[in-house]
């Protein structure tokens, strides 16, 4: 398979260009800078892509590439920070001149390029630095010019080596995604192999050559990942595969009777429900810690499969065990969780950092190098319903991350019943497509005051959490029409006795994170 490595150097916008690779039907992979340039080369990439970053490529302790990348015969493309490492390395030269660049700014293309092939003359571009290449490295040619950027694009042909100094990958860079597609097609010379039909065909052969003849559980939580996995593997294994739903007591309303009736209506899949909610609740007792939360919630996950696995050998009347675990981990959770050498971790996900040592099944993850809209496209190409493929996504932890403090049934209730009204309210306004998720949060440690019926109250606040996203690596706050949060102020307030404070989250990610633990 085609791989492209994008190698992070702390911006946002790694995972960004990562999609947009994807995008041009190429598979990307994200990689930490600190992985030594020999690991790179031994992923056998077909091109690498140098993001940027918040560093100045001369400040002490600055990330920087090791010279041997460039000697490898992979073609590099560098953008913004990457850019400028890039010309660091290769003998360029990086200054401050004092003309800073940010937002929309004019590109003028000059000379020959392949990079700029039939791209206008003249684009808008998105820059973002205060740092800028001002001679580029032996064998380039320079490109692209800006106002604040004398060399904004250059490119050495016979290396098959190109950078630009602006993103390419953000929406507001004319032209950008053609850009980024020259370098990927016509210098790196990458297939454009990577669709939804080829996803599904691979990933039904892995699921075969893994799984074998041997049984399968897989755990469905009501949301369109373990859907879209347990589809995919009932399309590889059939009847070996048997779906367990576990009720663990912090589903939002209805969710439970809905995995029950519409997955199973739709793929005829063997469904075992299995109602541990006290199991859950006795375990999350006084826990307080969402890292502790998390990886209470993945043991006791495990531990209710083992026990299903028992069940479904007993009912088949024979001893072979149940080896393997089918999860519907994500290319993100993945890179969130910290795996990969050098890679931060941002916040256990249960299905990936929050697993107990002792596990006694293999796991089987079709959906881990995927995005999320590239789930939601297998699923429908799937045959999945569009209702199920187009839900909201809805952590596996459940309401557990959506409560700031310790867990018990009242606290749950509370927050369920708010949660069933903002998503409510925002079907009602025909709003459910306009946002990427909708947490509602509950402080259960903090209470105001308030004045209900002419009274003093001394309640919990909700918190609004609606944001928009293509991936869920970076987010912003959904802007929803005020009369709709007052709507939903208004019910929470009337209707939950408890809650007396309703606050809208308008945080970005970065820095914030989408769930609040």
């Amino acid at each position: 398979m085609t791989r492209v490595l994008v190698v992070d150097f702390g911006a946002q916008y790694a995972q960004l260009i990562a999609r947009r690779v994807r995008e041009a039907h190429v598979y990307s992979e994200i990689v930490p800078h600190t992985m030594p340039v020999a690991e790179m080369i031994a992923k056998k990439p077909a091109a690498i892509v140098l993001s940027g970053g918040p560093s100045s490529v001369y400040a002490e302790g600055a990330p920087s590439i090791d010279p041997a990348l460039f000697d490898a015969g992979i073609p590099v493309f560098g953008i913004c920070y990457g850019f400028q490492a890039m010309a660091q390395a290769l003998g360029g030269t990086v200054e401050r001149t004092g003309q800073s660049e940010f937002g929309s700014t004019q590109l003028t293309v000059e000379g020959q390029s392949r990079l700029f092939d039939g791209l206008p003359a003249e684009m808008t571009v998105w820059m973002s630095h205060g740092d800028s290449v001002t001679v580029a490295p032996n064998g380039f040619t320079v490109t692209a010019q800006s106002p604040g950027a004398r060399v904004a694009a250059f490119e050495d042909s016979s290396r098959r080596l190109a950078g630009v100094q602006f993103h390419p990958e953000v929406l507001h860079s004319e032209n950008g995604q053609r850009l980024l597609e020259a370098f990927l097609h016509e210098i790196a010379g990458c297939e454009p192999s990577w669709t939804t039909e080829g996803v599904i065909d691979a990933q039904i052969a892995a699921i075969r050559e893994q799984v074998g003849a041997k049984r399968v559980l897989c755990g469905l939580s009501g949301g369109v990942d373990s859907a879209v996995a347990a589809a995919l593997v009932q399309r590889a294994v059939g009847d070996q595969l048997t779906c367990v739903f576990v009720d663990h007591g912090l589903l939002r309303e209805g969710e439970a009777v809905q995995v029950e009736r519409d997955f199973v209506a739709a793929t005829g899949v063997r469904l075992v429900v299995v109602d541990a909610q006290e199991r859950f609740l006795n375990a999350l007792a006084g826990v307080t810690d969402p890292e502790q939360k998390r990886k209470i919630i993945g043991r006791e996950f495990i531990r209710v499969f083992e026990d299903a696995a028992r069940q479904v050998v007993a009912e088949g009347g024979d001893s072979d065990p149940v080896e393997f675990l089918v999860q519907g981990t994500l290319y993100p959770d993945v890179v969130e969780s910290g795996v990969g050498a050098g890679a931060a971790t941002i916040k256990s996900h249960h299905n990936v950092g929050g697993l107990p040592d002792d596990m006694q099944f293999a796991l089987v993850e079709p959906l881990r190098a995927l995005f999320k809209d590239e789930v939601r496209a297998v699923g429908l190409e799937l045959g999945l319903p569009r209702d199920i493929v187009m839900r909201h996504p809805f952590p596996g932890p459940g309401l557990a991350i959506r409560i700031v403090g310790a867990i018990d049934s009242d606290r749950l209730a509370i927050l369920r019943a708010a949660d069933a009204i903002a998503r409510h309210e925002l079907t009602a306004a025909g709003l459910d497509a306009s946002v990427w998720q909708f947490p509602v949060v509950l402080l259960a440690d903090v209470r105001s005051v308030g004045v209900q019926g002419d009274g003093r109250t001394y309640g919990h606040p909700i918190v609004l959490r609606p944001v928009s996203s293509e991936d869920a690596m970076s987010a912003d706050w959904s802007r929803l029409p005020y009369d709709l949060i007052a709507r939903i102020s208004n019910r929470i307030t009337n209707e939950v006795r408890e809650i007396n404070r309703v606050v809208l989250d308008v945080t970005s990610k970065p820095p914030g994170t989408i769930e609040w633990e």
